[in-house]
């Protein structure tokens, strides 16, 4: 309780001064914007191109424990967005590691053929080049299906898998329709800060906290930005990755200590928007009922619901889901 209170006192509502300036307009990789933490690259070569990959790689604040962890975002962020958590964690005495994945963040935007394997092997290279031999693997979003994909690829390398109201707990393809990536790509472009707000808000189905909007304004910046384009075709390809490489019949396979922490308003479905029958929308998304299914197949497997909470609560409760992280991973 004691490191609990300790832990909590990290953790407050965001003040204005606490929050990064964001430029009216900024290209693919955030050039610019200021993350929390010292940002590095690492070096990759895919499929005949060189590109860069952006992390952030944290210390211990407190006494060093010896362990690792790695955050894995979701798909419309980027690694500045577990500012608390990484707080948090590197209090706790971790090491905390923070990559954003090609296709996101300060990454470089290739257009390629983006898969969950290769976002996988591509963070354990990271993983590798620090040093780093076993770690907590924790994804949020579109991040707990790498995490997922992570632990059923590394097994050895994953000490403890928590996932955070992960998107893939079903198969998409069985409710919503098919679109091709021109047709994403089409839809992509012509995003603008006032559709990215609206849809950022439906992960607070309660009240959008203005706090949000330090996360929600560099993707509209980059709608202002030359370099939109190839933004929208990285949104429109990994689109496609989540929607083809479903991870919710593997979850039998996982077979490392697992937490999942579910926001239970959470209703969050990729491609809801491509669904016209109520009917059919109405059986998607389901985060209670999901999280419980995901729960039972998982042997062992600990569910932690935060009732009233939506898509994102290391943000919109943040206090409950560190309470529950670290008591995990502790």
């Amino acid at each position: 309780m004691k490191f609990l209170f300790v832990l909590l006192a990290f953790v407050g509502a965001i003040s204005a001064s606490a929050q990064s300036s964001v430029p009216a307009a900024l290209n693919a990789t955030l050039d610019g914007y200021e993350y929390p933490y010292p940002v590095k690259y690492l070096p990759l070569k895919l499929e005949g191109q060189a590109l860069r990959m952006a992390y952030m790689d944290v210390p211990a604040t407190a006494k060093a424990n010896g362990r690792t962890v790695v955050l894995l975002h979701g798909k419309n962020f980027f690694g500045a967005y577990w500012r608390e958590t990484i707080k948090a964690l590197a209090a706790a005495g971790f090491r905390v590691v923070v990559p954003d994945q090609i296709g996101f963040g300060k990454s470089d935007k290739p257009d390629i053929h983006y898969s969950f394997h290769q976002l996988a092997r591509n963070t354990k290279h990271l993983l590798d080049t620090l040093g780093v031999q076993k770690t907590v693997v924790v994804g949020h979003s579109m991040g707990g299906m790498l995490a997922t994909r992570f632990a059923l690829m590394y097994p050895l390398a994953t000490e403890e898998l928590v996932l955070e109201n992960p998107i893939g707990l079903e198969d998409y393809r069985l409710g919503v329709p098919f679109q091709s990536v021109d047709q994403a790509e089409a839809t992509e472009r012509k995003s603008t800060e006032e559709s990215i707000r609206k849809y950022h808000a439906t992960y607070y189905p309660h009240s959008y906290p203005k706090a949000h909007d330090e996360w929600l304004l560099p993707l509209a910046a980059q709608t202002r930005h030359p370099d939109f384009p190839k933004v929208a075709r990285a949104n429109a390809l990994t689109f496609e990755m989540i929607y083809q490489q479903p991870v919710s019949y593997e979850f039998g396979r996982v077979a490392v200590p697992t937490l999942l922490i579910i926001g239970q308003d959470d209703r969050t479905v990729v491609g809801k928007g491509l669904v016209k029958d109520p009917k059919v929308l109405a059986t998607l998304g389901q985060y209670p009922e999901l999280g419980r299914r995901t729960a039972a197949q998982i042997k062992g497997a600990k569910l932690v619901p935060l009732n009233g909470i939506g898509h994102i609560p290391h943000l919109e409760a943040t206090p409950r889901f560190l309470e529950a992280l670290v008591a995990f991973v502790k």
